[in-house]
């Protein structure tokens, strides 16, 4: 894996991340019960996103190491989901 694939698998990881992140312990106005005139219940009025974007960031890391490594070892390839082997011989040579 080059530096610029394990730049964009980790930003991909990133934004996965953050966007299972965001609705987790979202507090909206319609929980609060102050609904500003103009906007809908569900609008964000506790959102913490600072937090999470930290946890998102750890996270990531930790989620982009494990990956990097299965992908740099080899420990996983694509003949191993090649399930009705369609793929040729591997060449020896």
């Amino acid at each position: 894996m080059g530096i610029t694939s394990g730049i964009v698998l980790y930003a991909v990881l990133w934004f996965l991340t953050f966007l299972v992140a965001i609705p987790i312990r979202l507090q909206t106005q319609g929980d609060v019960g102050q609904i500003v005139p103009g906007t809908h219940a569900s609008s964000p009025e506790v959102h913490n996103l600072k937090k999470k974007a930290i946890i998102t960031t750890v996270a990531a890391a930790i989620l982009w190491a494990v990956i990097a490594t299965i992908i740099i070892t080899g420990t996983i390839t694509v003949r191993d989901f090649d399930w009705r082997n369609l793929m040729p011989p591997v060449s020896e040579g």
